[in-house]
């Protein structure tokens, strides 16, 4: 059941979001994680390796455990299920990262993308709004694309 949101605010590193049924903070954790099941499921659905390297990436990038990562993607996913339009707030959280960050972000994103193997133009279409959305200049997705395929590439 989809639950409305009534207002939400920037408050801090943290969004602030009052809907019907209370009011949630969702902190830049929790923009990683919606912004990669975003990415991944624009396809029609998160295959099992796409799911294994968000939980692998999550827990590398915030330092935090196997069940922690599966909880924090877990609550990410059923939120933006009962909250559609949070996907769009989010973007508000982007204003709060570095540009160091921004392109861990973005690395992260084409390291989901890139998981199961198939090249899908949906979850390219979606990465190019999400970098846009959450303001990540050319060059640093440039940058997050070169790291990406010095580390994927054979020889480089």
């Amino acid at each position: 059941m989809s639950d409305t949101i009534i207002t939400y605010k920037l408050q801090g590193e943290s969004l602030v979001v009052e809907s019907r049924h209370g009011t949630k903070t969702y902190d830049s954790q929790f923009l990683v994680a919606a912004l990669l099941i975003s990415v991944a499921r624009r396809s029609g659905g998160i295959s099992s390796e796409e799911t294994g390297e968000m939980l692998e990436l999550i827990e590398e990038h915030f330092q935090i455990k196997g069940a922690e990562s599966l909880e924090l993607l877990t609550r990410a996913m059923s939120e933006l299920a009962d909250k559609p339009e949070l996907d769009q707030m989010l973007a508000e959280l982007g204003t709060t990262l570095s540009d160091d960050e921004k392109e861990e972000v973005a690395y992260m994103a084409l390291k989901v993308i890139a998981a199961d193997g198939q090249r899908d133009v949906a979850e390219m279409e979606r990465f190019s709004e999400a970098v846009e959305a959450i303001d990540i200049a050319p060059d640093i997705v440039h940058r997050a694309f070169d790291r990406y395929f010095s580390e994927t590439l054979p020889g480089e």
